[in-house]
């Protein structure tokens, strides 16, 4: 169990993130199109796993903007956003921030990937959808960098996790 704060309450996580050099948890998230993806839907490229509450928030919007621009000139890297939000309200906001270079998944079906990952919400107010995270994944799956960002309304550190992907 991890501790992060909302506004300065903790609040407490399911599990903590996976390790670096670790295997990373395979899951089964839904994509745009309502089908089911896990992890060997990306095989042979970089995942980073931009894992926020939800896309209707100033800070999710926010790093899903800056990711999407990182991604344009990226072809061996896929940036996955991944959120409790229903896939219909991922596809109007990518198609309203214009970031189409981006893969939204949602944990609409279940809420396993949150666990596995360390980054369900057990209580407080936002209990049942995520803490805000980022994981990095080289080719193989391997974790190569992973951030349990401290504060929910905070932005994580976009130099480390690009600078990962390398």
């Amino acid at each position: 169990m991890a501790t992060v704060t909302l506004k300065g309450n903790s609040i407490h996580t399911f599990g903590d993130l996976p390790k670096t050099g670790s295997k990373a948890p395979d899951f089964r998230l839904t994509d745009a199109e309502l089908r089911d993806v896990t992890l060997a839907s990306f095989a042979g490229k970089k995942k980073l796993l931009n894992i926020v509450p939800s896309l209707d928030t100033p800070v999710c919007a926010t790093s899903t903007r800056k990711f999407n621009d990182h991604a344009k000139s990226r072809s061996d890297v896929v940036m996955l956003i991944i959120s409790a939000d229903l896939p219909f309200a991922q596809s109007r906001f990518c198609s309203a921030e214009h970031t189409g270079s981006v893969v939204t998944l949602s944990m609409m079906r279940d809420r396993h990937f949150a666990k596995d990952y360390g980054v369900l919400i057990e209580d407080g107010p936002l209990a049942g959808i995520t803490a805000r995270a980022v994981v990095v994944l080289d080719q193989s799956d391997k974790v190569v960098y992973a951030e349990l960002v401290p504060e929910i309304a905070q932005e994580p550190n976009y130099e480390k996790a690009i600078a990962a992907l390398k």
